[in-house]
């Protein structure tokens, strides 16, 4: 994770430096997201079918091979937009690839009971990549600069590649049979939508995380570089890595702080007002003009997201069926992970428009306005439960 947002942050300064283009940032996010919505499903059963190990190998390589693309871009001064669209693009079906994978791997390595945990835990993990890989990605352009910063970068993915060679997990491994496939197709996933309807928990955490994804997602993370040279810190330096570094640094805080002590325990209406600040504080950040106001926003933003995001997912798994769990939990990756590709419409191409800080702001209200309803839907059938 950490070497996938170095990337993000050397290809994404230099794409705006050279072409100035809202538009494009917002492409990087759709390319970034769309192969998870369309293409998850297929990748979930790759890894049902074959050891989850090489197909998160076969995602390094696609990741390997995107940096490496990148770099020689950049040291000829060859770059064009259809070169970064192509790059973007497949570095999105590395995500798509590696992402159920290493989900079933981990499944693999802690086993069901510990695996409520593993869903904080892994999401903390995830945050931490994502809190080094700004302060790593700035380092590396100061010190080499774009094009050897990026070309040193495939460097990272390696040894998780050769880790993964002989690493005692996967199917050889299991002491039971492997679970049936989670989704066979399209239909199924229709027929999962129907199966869960009456279920209000979850649906209200599926909507929850679909919804997030769509308006806000980190549609804004592509966004940052304007972002900061409003803010008056345009230039890479440890006030712009600091920017880009905030809210992965308070969904760290959050992963260690709420998992050591034990703290807001799973239930819908919780994920449904952490939800609610979190579109506060992203709606102030897009509104202030004040660098250290909107740092700590940012860092507040990712303490909530964290929060929210891993109960929503504890909430979904503890209540699916048993004998469907693994559907509805691909039916919430679709939407948690899927539905991000159309923030970067909501807020990037929608920002080409009226402005980033706009589109951001606007994209805030619009869920903070959904999730209120689905508070309403969730405190509706709690009092149902009761009468």
């Amino acid at each position: 994770m950490m070497a996938d947002n170095i990337e993000h942050v050397i290809s994404y300064w230099v794409v705006f430096e050279k072409f100035q283009s809202p538009e494009l940032g917002g492409f990087a996010v759709i390319s970034h997201w769309v192969p998870f919505l369309l293409f998850s499903i297929y990748s979930g059963l790759l890894a049902d079918r074959f050891d989850p190990r090489r197909i998160i190998q076969l995602g390094m390589v696609c990741f390997i091979l995107v940096s490496l693309g990148w770099g020689l871009l950049f040291l000829t001064d060859a770059l064009e937009v259809w070169h970064a669209c192509v790059l973007l693009i497949v570095h999105g079906f590395a995500g798509v690839l590696w992402g159920p994978a290493s989900q079933l791997l981990i499944h693999d390595i802690v086993g069901p009971a510990h695996l409520q945990s593993a869903v904080r835990l892994s999401a903390t993990a995830r945050w931490l990549g994502v809190f080094l890989g700004p302060a790593v990605g700035a380092g590396l352009m100061l010190a080499l600069g774009p094009a050897w910063g990026i070309l040193a970068n495939a460097l990272i993915y390696v040894p998780l590649l050769a880790w993964l060679w002989k690493a005692p997990y996967g199917p050889r491994f299991r002491k039971e049979p492997p679970p049936p496939r989670a989704v066979r197709g399209l239909a199924e996933v229709a027929a999962t939508l129907r199966d869960v309807a009456g279920n209000r928990v979850i649906v209200s955490m599926v909507l929850l995380a679909g919804c997030a994804s769509f308006f806000i997602g980190h549609g804004y993370q592509a966004q940052m570089p304007e972002f900061a040279h409003d803010l008056g810190h345009g230039k890479v330096d440890l006030t712009y890595t600091m920017l880009l570094a905030a809210d992965a640094a308070g969904a760290l805080i959050a992963g260690i702080v709420l998992e050591s002590r034990g703290l807001l325990q799973a239930r819908p209406r919780t994920a449904l007002l952490l939800a609610m600040l979190w579109c506060l504080a992203i709606g102030g950040f897009a509104a202030v003009s004040v660098y250290p106001l909107a740092l700590a926003l940012l860092f507040v933003g990712g303490f909530l997201e964290l929060s929210f995001n891993t109960m929503a997912m504890t909430l979904v798994q503890l209540n699916a069926p048993t004998q469907m769990r693994g559907r509805v939990i691909g039916l919430y990756n679709m939407s948690a992970l899927g539905l991000r590709a159309f923030s970067g419409v909501t807020i990037g191409v929608l920002g080409g428009l009226i402005g980033i800080h706009w589109s951001l702001a606007l994209s805030a209200l619009a869920l903070f306005s959904i999730t209120l309803g689905l508070l309403a839907f969730s405190l509706n059938a709690s009092r149902s439960a009761e009468r």
